[in-house]
Order: C-alpha cells, then structure tokens, then sequence
C-alpha cells in the first residue's frame, strides 16, 4: 500500500513538473513575441526598397507606366471636342517623386514612420524624379494639358514639395496646381474641384485611394472586390505604379489598426501570406 501511494505522489509530482515547465516555455514564447520590436519590423522592409531602389525591372515599369499614360493621353487629345481644359491628376509619393532613401534610413531604426522625420524629409526636399516622370510631364504641358499634383502631405510639407517639384523641373509647381491635403486624407474633393474646371483625362498614383474614394479602409477581400467593379479603367483612365514599401494596401492587412504594436502587425502581416502546404 505504501509503495502504491509514493508512486502515486511521484507521478502526480511529475505531471504538475511538467505543467509548470510547459507554462513557463509558453510564457517565454509570449514574452519573447510581445518583445518584437519597430527595429525588427523594419528589417521586412530591406527587399521591397532594395527592389525599388536597385531592380531595372522597377525602373522599366516606371517607363512603362508613363508611356502608356502618354499613349493613353494622345488618344485623349485627338477625340476630344470639349470646351473644358484638359488637366491630368498626379499623386506625388511614388508617383512622380522617389521616396525610397526615407524608407531605408528607417532600416536600423527602432521606430517607424512619424512626422517627427518625416517633415524633415519633406523640408530636404531630397526625393528623386521617378523614372519617365520629368520627360511624361513635360510632354503633357507641351501638348497644353495642366498638371495638377494631389497629394496627401500635410500642408506643413508645402515649401520643402513645392520646392522639390520645381528643382526637378516638373511644370506647373505653384498654389493652384500644388494640392497638399488641409483636412481630410480623403482626396475626393480636391478631385471634384479639378473637375468642376477641367476635363481630367488620366489619374496617376500608387495607391488605389489616388482614383476613387470607395477604396480606403476597406479589407483586402474589399479591395479586391472594388478593383475588380472598375477593371476596364486600369492601364486606361487610371495608371497605377508599383510601390511595396507602404500604401493603403497594408493598412487593409491590420484591419485598419495602424496603431498595432509591431509584435502584432508581425503577426498579421504572416497571417495573411498563402502558403503552400507541403510535407517532406
């Protein structure tokens, strides 16, 4: 009886040993995932700027882009019989101008973007023409079609951008043509006050949010599903150009939470790859 009850004490002693080590390994795992850290985030963002930075394929989809919007904008002219002047509408962030060495100087950083660097950055006026941007531009203003650049920089930012378009030479740099936003980041109705004047005959961006307001703060499937309603419009009234380092796209992979810890959009951002399955 007595060899029965010590083994019984042995053996609940064993399993309440192994509880307690399972609980602490699965509290060092938690510890070790809610220390994830901005520094770490931000190493997720060495390829898509090494690629946009580096990669003749992203400079050749930038000329692309831009011929086709000159393509596009000939066919314009030649049909049109309006009385309206003819306007295009630009974003400026990786769009027209090159925002790249901002992101890599986050690389090493244990912080993410803020206006505390950011605004620097705008008053540098340090960002780069895309490729194709200067020669489209030009081209568009000799053929008498206005500029007008709708972007989502703080009006803080004016003097620095305004600064920066002129230095690169891009046309029509001044208070009518240059829309920084006031209040909304919703860009609709600087949209509508360029089209209350003129005929706009192609929008540019890098961000589905530069075309139609029904994107912003949607879910991926959302997004999806409204890129999908206007596909005829893509690579024709609207040209879009290729940007992985940050956009609307990613908010849609927090669900909106842009204030998430870095530990949580981690996790989300990994969620949402599609992986393949596969067992060896």
């Amino acid at each position: 009886m007595e060899i029965s009850v010590n083994r019984r004490m042995r053996g609940m002693a064993l399993v309440l040993f192994l509880v307690l080590f399972l609980s602490s390994c699965a509290g060092k795992q938690k510890e070790q995932a809610d220390s994830y850290t901005t520094l770490e985030l931000n190493e997720q963002l060495v390829m898509a700027t090494l690629w946009m930075q580096t990669s003749a394929e992203f400079r050749a989809l930038c000329y692309q882009s831009f011929n086709l919007a000159q393509m596009n904008l000939d066919s314009f002219l030649s049909s049109y019989k309006g009385s309206k002047p003819v306007a295009i509408i630009v974003d400026a962030d990786e769009t027209v101008i090159d925002n790249t060495a901002y992101e890599a100087f986050l690389v090493g950083q244990d912080f993410g973007y803020s206006s505390k660097t950011w605004t620097p950055w705008m008053a540098a006026g340090k960002a780069e023409a895309m490729p194709g941007a200067k020669e489209f531009l030009s081209y568009a203003s000799s053929k008498g079609v206005e500029v007008f650049y709708v972007t989502n920089r703080k009006m803080v930012g004016y003097d620095g951008t305004k600064k920066n378009l002129t230095d690169l030479g891009f046309p029509n740099v001044d208070e009518k043509h240059l829309l920084l936003r006031t209040e909304s980041s919703d860009k609709q109705a600087r949209r509508d006050a360029v089209t209350k004047d003129y005929e706009v005959a192609l929008l540019m961006g890098d961000n589905l949010n530069d075309f139609l307001s029904v994107f912003a703060k949607k879910s991926v499937e959302d997004r999806f599903a409204e890129t999908d309603k206007v596909m005829d419009q893509w690579g024709k009234k609207f040209i879009v150009f290729p940007n992985p380092t940050y956009g609307e796209w990613e908010g849609s992979v927090y669900n909106g939470n842009w204030g998430a810890s870095a530990a949580e959009k981690d996790k989300m951002r990994k969620a949402n790859l599609k992986k393949w399955e596969y067992t060896p």
